[in-house]
């Protein structure tokens, strides 16, 4: 698991320079928008199967979640430069 988090990181680290969204680098933000959308997912199963809420999971839940939003906006939307 080390291993994918350290594989995934490293592509986000490359990709850094170009804008995400549209059709530039829409495998990075489907690959960022897949981790965290179906980690978000996992953890609300996680929180409506088990009656005591841990507050680590909560905070986890809402940050994937938070995080899944937005590379879904970035998936869905042409990036533009501001300058």
């Amino acid at each position: 698991m080390g291993a994918m988090y350290l594989g995934f990181a490293m592509l986000n680290w490359m990709a850094k320079g170009p804008l995400i969204g549209g059709i530039y680098d829409k495998p990075i933000a489907v690959g960022n928008f897949m981790h965290f959308g179906v980690g978000a997912l996992a953890l609300v199963k996680i929180i409506s199967k088990i009656q005591i809420h841990s507050e680590i999971i909560i905070y986890l839940t809402v940050i994937y979640s938070v995080f899944g939003i937005f590379f879904a906006y970035a998936f869905r939307t042409n990036p533009s430069k501001i300058e």
